[in-house]
Formats: structure tokens, C-alpha cells, sequence
């Protein structure tokens, strides 16, 4: 038996068994109260909707002595109760799915045997069996999941974000192309492997799902839906990535679980920004000091402590914080990552490759990371070091970047860059030169950094796939399909013309200063922009052919809308871009990167 699930039970083979607690008089004085009785006494008044509410969510539950069946699952949380079939008596698990399909005239079961769908077909003639998947189904005929015409899908991703607002308006332009919209949610107050076990212990799931770090766990509990059969009905999809990298993605069954949201270039490469890891600094800092080269780590640190100790204040008066450090579960490798770095090693994330014997080693135990940690633990104790590095939460840590009182810092871009850029500007700090640019850093002089790699990474290890709950496997394959087409892929990442950007005399769009002060509003961005963030997306060139596919990528827009410290810092180190100020390779090799590989790895992998 696993632990509990969020509704007062345990789960046996898959279906949940209610266990009594302190609300068992409640339940029985439920079960006692059919839901005609209590909306009847909600309309008399002598029921209020609170109390309603709080009976029915414990109806109904069929009691078959083995199990108690959830038939209110759909209208508590959304989904339909799913069966769980391996494992489970062929006697159970035909009198469960009988009596599932005859209260609800549907049902869904997982992992399920060729055995086992002859013998549940005998009391219901009418389920089907799809032996790649291996999912038993049965829907209503007349079965929809739209209102006003528009699906209405759901997503979870086993990371943070933020919400837009249910009304937001480029998510109904969207829909009104699409025919579709999705509700997506975000990771809060878990890790993802604690989010997605528990998801997998309730058997409950949304139509999209990216289990981030619990991807293996979805895989291996058989709840995602082989999608390597439909690939081709989809032209965008299929466009998306090439034939070899649709092939890495294929698990050890054979089939593919997931499409990676990110890695995909269309057309000619066009970056301004380093997404990746790198040793920021703000530019007030650098200003101060005359910008002067920085290429090692010790030039670094001792640049944070001269300018402490002349500056320990903001203009309010508010101390500096010299160097933080998140180490907020995943997001450790804002620590760990440094030494294949500074040893002049690209982000294989797990090891360092050795690209001419194609040798692997391991970073954490080599003669710079020994340095790295002794550096940071000279730096802790002169107070250079924040002492909430190893305590605080992601949230925390955003909040305090976003104070501008964060001299410096290693992190990837993406996972800071988005929020904190517009919260600075939105205050004005970028004013005081709060904003970050990245720094060529190696543990000596004469190392060839490697903290930029030209050509998008691809990652096999995650992505987003769609789950045994989602009745529309199809409509959101074309969900997906349609957010790749030009039109919809620019209102996600540009927004609508006239309102968030302009197009020029030569077909080349650009922002003004209103348009880009408005686009780094929080309230603006959930009542008006929808990314779908965490749906495949494009880098790179649109296909007419001028413009990037996303707006920080546009060269001559990216410049225009630098703000003005950030220029001059350019400007000082004869850079015109973010990747300019740490220079770039070309990617090392067909394992690139190494943790794509590694971060598939299972218990059950051998050697793994």
C-alpha cells in the first residue's frame, strides 16, 4: 500500500480505498444524503454552500468490499477516476471497470494486458485497446470538453511560474485560432519528485504534464501516452526536430513520451542573450572600478570586496549583499556547476568530457574544485558570502535579486533573468546599475572559457508529454501543432502589432520604450501576454525570414531596448550583446550535453 493521497485514503492496484478518520459521521451523514437533498436544501436556505460543499466532496463512494470506487473524482478535481490494471486480480479489476462504466458510461484503465482487456470485454463489450499505449477505454459518444466551441485542456509543470489570468487576451486570441486554450499550473511548495509521486499515488493528472526531475517517475508508473504514432498526422510537430533528434528521445521500449519545449532552431541562429550559466556582476560594480578586465575568480572576488567595502550601502541606504548562492533543491548548480567552468569544460552539468580522449571526469573532485571551495569558504567568512546562500528558498532568493541589492552571483539567465530584469526596471534600479551582465570567468589567465556554446541545446531527459488522463489525445497533438504555426508562435512571444510591438518599412519588428516598459508589468503580462512558456517553442529566425522568432533575439531590438547602463557597459568592453561580454564556441560534440543523457538515468538503469 502506498501513503496517503491528498483525499483521506490509500490506493490498492490503483483504486482508491477510503480509510476511516474523524469525519466518518459526516461521511456516513452523507452517504445517507443523496446530492438532490442537499441542493434542495441549499435552495431553502437551510443549508449554506459552505456546508454543501463540504458533503459533497466526500460523494459519492462505491463500497465493493476490496475497494471503494470514486465516482465524484471528475467534479472534485477534474479528472476521471483512472484504473491502474497490472497487478490487480483479473476478478477485481473486471467488476471495477463494470461498475465504472455502467454509473459513469465511461472509463479508463492503464497498463493494461491483452489478457486482461478479453476479459473485461466480456461485460463490457464496448471498451477498446490500444496495445501500444496499452490503455483500456471507453467514452461517452456524445462526450465534450469545450465550452463556446474552444477545448479546454489543463497542465502541470513540475517547475515554478506564474499564472495569467483566466481572461487573459492574447490567450483568447490564441484560442480563437486554435480552437483550444490550457490552463496551466505551476510547481508551489514541493519538490517535483514530491509532486509527481503524488500525482502518480492519486492517479490523477492533467492532459499536458513536464514532470521536470520526475519525468522517470511518470515513464516508469505508465502514465504518459506514447505519442511516436501520431508524430507524423502533425506537420509542425514533426517539423519541429529532426528525424536523428526525434530518435533520442525514444525510450527503452522504443516509443517517445515527451517533446522537448526547447532546443529547436528554425532557420539561421540569431542570440543576443547568454541563457546560460555564467559569474554576473552589476554594472554599477564594474562602472566603479573603471571596468576593468575580470577573467578569474579571484579577480572577481576581490572586485566584490573592493567595491563593499567603498560602497556597503544602496542610495537608500539599504547594506549590499557582495555574493549569494542558491542551492534550493534541483537548483543547486548554482554551487556545484563552477569548476567544469572555470577548468575552461562547456555545461555537460554532470561531468567534464575530454574531447580528445573521450574521457569523462568528474568536476567535484578535481584540483579546481578544490579551489572553488576553499575561495567560497574564504569569502563566507569575511562576510562577502551571503549566510542565507545555503537556507534560502527560490522565492526568497528572486525576491532578493530583485531588491537590486545583489552585487553578484553564478546562475543560468533563464532561471533568474526574467522575473528580476523587470522587477529592477519596473523600481527604476536599473538607474542605479543593478542590472547583471556576465563575466569570462576561468580559474586562471589563459583558459579558453567555454560558458557559451553557439547552436541550441537539446535535452531528451524531459519535456512535455501527455498523460493517460487527457480523452483528446489528438485535439491536443493539434493544440501543440498550432502553437508552432508563425501566427500563433508571435503572439506568444511577441505579442499583438499595435499594442506590444511595431513592424518597420522593411518588415522588421520593434518595440518602443512605452511597449517595453509595459511588457515588464506583472499585472500586464497576466491580464494580456500568453507565452505558453512550457510548450515546444522556436529559437531562431522566423519564416519570413527577418525577424527572430522571440524578441530578445532580435539583434537591433535587443540593442534598443538595453537599458542605459548596460549599454555603457557594452560599449566599455567593445560588446554589442550579452553573449559578446563572455564570447562563444561551437558545441563540442555529439554527446552535448552530457546531462541530457545522465538525467534519464533510473535505479534500474544498469551502471546508472
Amino acid at each position: 500500500m502506498q501513503g496517503g493521497t491528498g483525499f483521506g485514503g490509500t490506493r490498492f492496484g490503483g483504486t482508491r480505498i477510503m480509510l476511516h478518520s474523524g469525519n466518518d459521521k459526516r461521511r456516513k451523514d452523507t452517504i445517507a444524503m443523496d446530492v438532490k437533498m442537499v441542493l434542495e436544501r441549499v435552495s431553502s436556505g437551510v443549508m449554506d454552500v459552505a456546508e454543501a460543499e463540504a458533503l459533497l466532496k466526500d460523494l459519492p463512494y462505491e463500497d465493493l468490499g476490496y475497494a471503494k470506487l470514486d465516482h465524484h473524482r471528475k467534479l472534485r478535481s477534474g479528472f476521471g477516476e483512472t484504473v491502474f490494471c497490472q497487478g490487480k486480480p483479473d476478478p477485481y479489476l473486471v467488476e471495477i471497470m463494470k461498475r465504472f462504466y455502467e454509473r459513469d458510461g465511461e472509463v479508463l484503465g492503464t497498463r493494461a494486458s491483452a489478457e486482461q482487456f478479453l476479459l473485461v470485454k466480456e461485460v463490457v463489450p464496448e471498451i477498446e485497446y490500444d496495445a501500444v499505449s496499452r490503455i483500456l477505454k471507453v467514452e461517452k459518444k456524445d462526450k465534450e470538453k469545450e465550452e463556446g466551441g474552444v477545448k479546454e485542456f489543463t497542465a502541470f509543470f513540475a517547475v515554478p511560474g506564474t499564472e495569467i489570468n483566466d481572461d487573459n487576451e492574447i490567450q483568447e486570441k490564441i484560442a480563437e485560432i486554435t480552437g483550444a486554450k490550457c490552463k496551466e499550473t505551476w510547481l508551489t511548495g514541493q519538490t517535483a519528485e514530491e509532486a509527481i509521486g503524488t500525482m502518480i499515488a492519486g492517479g490523477e493528472y492533467p492532459d499536458f504534464i513536464d514532470g521536470s526531475d520526475g519525468t522517470a517517475q511518470l515513464y516508469e508508473a505508465g502514465a504518459l501516452i506514447p505519442l511516436d504514432d501520431y508524430i507524423d498526422d502533425y506537420p509542425n510537430i514533426k517539423e519541429y526536430l529532426t528525424e536523428e533528434q526525434w530518435d533520442k528521445l525514444r525510450r527503452e521500449d522504443g516509443h517517445i513520451y515527451w517533446i522537448p519545449q526547447f532546443g529547436s532552431v528554425h532557420g539561421e541562429e540569431k542570440v543576443t542573450v547568454h541563457n546560460d550559466e555564467a559569474f554576473w556582476i552589476q554594472t554599477r560594480v564594474l562602472e566603479w572600478a573603471g571596468y576593468p578586465e575580470v577573467k578569474t575568480m579571484d579577480q572577481y572576488f576581490d572586485l566584490l570586496e573592493a567595491y563593499q567595502e567603498a560602497n556597503p550601502t544602496m542610495e537608500d541606504g539599504t547594506e549590499n549583499i557582495p555574493y549569494t548562492i542558491l542551492c534550493d533543491d534541483w537548483r543547486y548548480f548554482c554551487l556545484e556547476n563552477a569548476p567544469m567552468f572555470l577548468d575552461g569544460y562547456p555545461n555537460d552539468g554532470s561531468v567534464m568530457v575530454d574531447t580528445e580522449k573521450l574521457q569523462v571526469m568528474d568536476y567535484n573532485t578535481s584540483e579546481t574544485a578544490v579551489k572553488y571551495f576553499q575561495k567560497l569558504n574564504e569569502e563566507y567568512k569575511k562576510g562577502i558570502v551571503d549566510p542565507e546562500s545555503f537556507t534560502q528558498t527560490y522565492d526568497e532568493y528572486i525576491a532578493k535579486l530583485s531588491t537590486g541589492r545583489v552585487l553578484g552571483m553564478i546562475d543560468q539567465w533563464w532561471n533568474f533573468a526574467y522575473s528580476v530584469n523587470d522587477s529592477l526596471k519596473q523600481q527604476g534600479l536599473h538607474e542605479q546599475g543593478c542590472d547583471y551582465v556576465p563575466l569570462p570567468i576561468t580559474i586562471e589567465e589563459g583558459i579558453q572559457n567555454q560558458w557559451h556554446n553557439s547552436g541550441a541545446v537539446f535535452n531528451v531527459s524531459n519535456g512535455l508529454g501527455i498523460t493517460v488522463s487527457c480523452d483528446d489525445v489528438e485535439g491536443a497533438l493539434q493544440f501543440i501543432n498550432d502553437l508552432l504555426g508563425q501566427e500563433v508562435h508571435d503572439l506568444r512571444n511577441w505579442g499583438v502589432e499595435g499594442v506590444d510591438y511595431e513592424v518597420d518599412e522593411n518588415g522588421e519588428y520593434y518595440r518602443t520604450d512605452e511597449m517595453r516598459l509595459q511588457v515588464s508589468d506583472t499585472a500586464y503580462k497576466a491580464s494580456h501576454l500568453c507565452t505558453y512558456s512550457y510548450f515546444p517553442q522556436y529559437s531562431g529566425t522566423s519564416r519570413d525570414g527577418i525577424n527572430a522568432m522571440k524578441p530578445e533575439n532580435q539583434p537591433k531590438e535587443a540593442f534598443d531596448g538595453l537599458n542605459d547602463d548596460v549599454k555603457k557597459c557594452f560599449e566599455a568592453y567593445g560588446a554589442e550583446t550579452y553573449v559578446d561580454m563572455i564570447g562563444t564556441n561551437e558545441a563540442p560534440g555529439p554527446w552535448y550535453p552530457m546531462y541530457s543523457f545522465s538525467n534519464t538515468m533510473t535505479t534500474s538503469t544498469p551502471d546508472g
